[in-house]
């Protein structure tokens, strides 16, 4: 029976035009290492890890071992007032992973979760110690954090906004840093907007006053609106201005974490270490939900020693919180990671990768190609076309050449699993060359 056969009605698709996509559905039914196959039996090339977040290739055969184990040992653990070895094992696993000072994990279940957990612990944190007036939070322009009530509010992205208005009241926003006029075609970091760190002290802290401010959240690398950059000096300029101010300055690396950026975390990448590191998405490879928040000390401590004993000291957490199943499939990835080298593997393909999507540059309608690790976005103008339009053209011409790409707007992010070759990076480039300039003849 072909997948196509079922009924499609009864299921509502996140981010995805429902009609179009039930008219023309798009369905996997296996996958393995670079590739998904399909129900008409294709073989499509993953160039975006799944979603971000198959770093190390699909079904891995130690991965899918590690979670049938736990499944037929401890198939689930109460999350609360109780424990399993495998929770504590994965998080000081991740502790040894985090840049140092990061020393405590709580574990979420989704990206979104992780993001508002980190937003409730810097809440609590400054309460804790006698500043609870501390309530204000700062984003930035075209960040995605999640869909949580938190994350949308931090957020910088209008569409996920506009439907729920403004969520929580105390929040401002940073500028984004993307500027086609200074930094088109830039390989790695840009030299340009690192000053637009300043806008943090300049604006925001002169208008909320600094001692009303919890915290700042910011993507290392801003993944879902199309791999920006960070430039030079800006994530340290941050960093030095929440030190001067006792601002938390939080990371978000559900996209950057586990090797995209050819270190742990993008945080070791930049040199520049925060307060907390959301992470999800790479941590089990995609294979189980898991995420979580990795926490500097000081904020740990404060929050536990300051509660009288027997008190519950975060009133925060999920059912789901270090699932065994969730810990098991972590436990295996994160190892699998150290024993292949993935991550080092990845700081020797990037040069690789970024000659090679910067060939794109001549194509029809680029307007601009940026990279950093095994990360990279190809901007089209819009031209004529609604905004998105030709984006989800080039998206469709991809797929049916057999090559899954990442659109958002009129941009093709590109996140290969950290597996790839240069062979599969050679196909990548081709195929979405002959996309943009097939899809520019329209």
């Amino acid at each position: 029976m072909s997948a196509r056969d079922y009924d499609l009605d009864a299921y509502w698709i996140p981010f995805t035009s429902n009609r179009a996509f039930k008219e023309s559905p798009r369905m996997f039914v296996a996958a393995k290492d670079m590739h998904y196959f399909t129900d008409d039996g294709r073989k499509v090339l993953d160039s975006s890890a799944g979603l971000w977040c198959v770093n190390a290739g699909h079904c891995r055969p130690s991965i899918v071992e590690a979670i049938k184990r736990q499944l037929e040992t401890l198939d689930y653990s109460p999350a609360f007032q109780m424990g399993h070895p495998a929770e504590f094992r994965v998080a000081t696993q991740l502790v040894d992973f985090a840049p140092k000072g990061l020393e405590h994990v709580f574990f979420a279940n989704s990206g979104s979760e992780a993001v508002d957990s980190a937003l409730k612990i810097a809440l609590a944190y400054h309460r804790s110690r006698g500043e609870g007036h501390r309530t204000v939070l700062i984003g930035r322009e075209r960040a995605y954090h999640g869909v949580g009530f938190g994350g949308i509010s931090v957020g910088g992205m209008p569409a996920n906004r506009k439907m729920y208005g403004s969520i929580l009241p105390r929040v401002d926003h940073l500028p984004h840093t993307h500027n086609l006029e200074k930094n088109a075609f830039c390989r790695g970091q840009p030299v340009w907007g690192v000053h637009l760190a300043n806008e943090l002290e300049d604006r925001i802290i002169a208008l909320h006053d600094a001692s009303n401010i919890a915290a700042v959240i910011v993507e290392p690398v801003a993944g879902s609106t199309g791999v920006l950059v960070p430039p030079k000096g800006y994530l340290q300029r941050l960093r030095d201005i929440c030190d001067k101010y006792g601002l938390l300055l939080i990371f978000d690396e559900i996209i950057t974490g586990f090797g995209r950026t050819g270190q742990t975390f993008a945080a070791d990448t930049f040199g520049v270490v925060p307060d907390m590191i959301t992470f999800a998405k790479g941590v089990t490879n995609g294979t189980i939900p898991l995420s979580g928040v990795i926490v500097r000390k000081e904020i740990y401590d404060t929050l536990v020693n300051n509660a009288p004993p027997s008190v519950i000291d975060l009133f925060h957490g999920y059912t789901y919180s270090g699932h065994p199943v969730a810990m098991a499939a972590a436990e295996a990835t994160l190892a699998l990671y150290h024993d292949e080298q993935l991550f080092e593997r990845v700081r020797n393909l990037a040069p690789y990768f970024e000659d090679a999507v910067h060939t794109l540059k001549d194509s029809p309608n680029v307007i601009d190609v940026r990279n950093i690790g095994l990360m990279a976005a190809v901007e089209m103008s819009a031209g004529q076309k609604p905004f998105g339009a030709r984006g989800f053209d080039i998206f469709l011409r991809c797929f049916e050449r057999n090559l899954l790409v990442r659109v958002t707007g009129d941009t093709i992010a590109l996140s290969p699993p950290l597996i790839a070759s240069r062979s599969h990076i050679d196909q990548i480039v081709d195929i979405l060359s002959f996309a943009i300039k097939d899809a520019n003849s329209a």
